[in-house]
């Protein structure tokens, strides 16, 4: 594995963000589109393989962690701005989403 220094931790916008809606993007077996808020009025769109592992209804409303400052990229031509934080095992049997321990407010900064 390899290591990381402080000042690369600083570089990382991480963002509480709750997902508003999902649906699966045609023409794939394993993407969402989904639509986050982030705090303060913004709503991105985040293009995630959750499929496997949770069905749009019980996506809407969970709040998590997001990879705010992500370079945007495209997943079968449907734009993401930013990335949900997951753990997952090794084999891809099991993926959990990462979310706050407690009801924090939307656009709540991870440190």
């Amino acid at each position: 594995m390899e290591q990381a220094v402080l000042t690369d931790w600083g570089k990382l916008e991480l963002l509480i963000g709750e997902i508003l809606s999902a649906e699966k993007v045609p023409r794939t077996e394993k993407l969402y589109k989904l639509k986050v808020a982030m705090g303060e009025g913004e709503v991105r769109q985040i293009v995630s393989s959750l499929v496997p592992y949770y069905t749009a209804e019980e996506l809407v409303g969970k709040k998590v962690v997001v990879f705010a400052n992500l370079k945007p990229a495209k997943f079968a031509g449907e734009e993401s701005q930013g990335m949900l934080l997951c753990a997952e095992s090794d084999d891809g049997s099991t993926c959990v989403l990462l979310g706050p321990q407690a009801d924090v407010p939307v656009g709540t900064k991870v440190t």
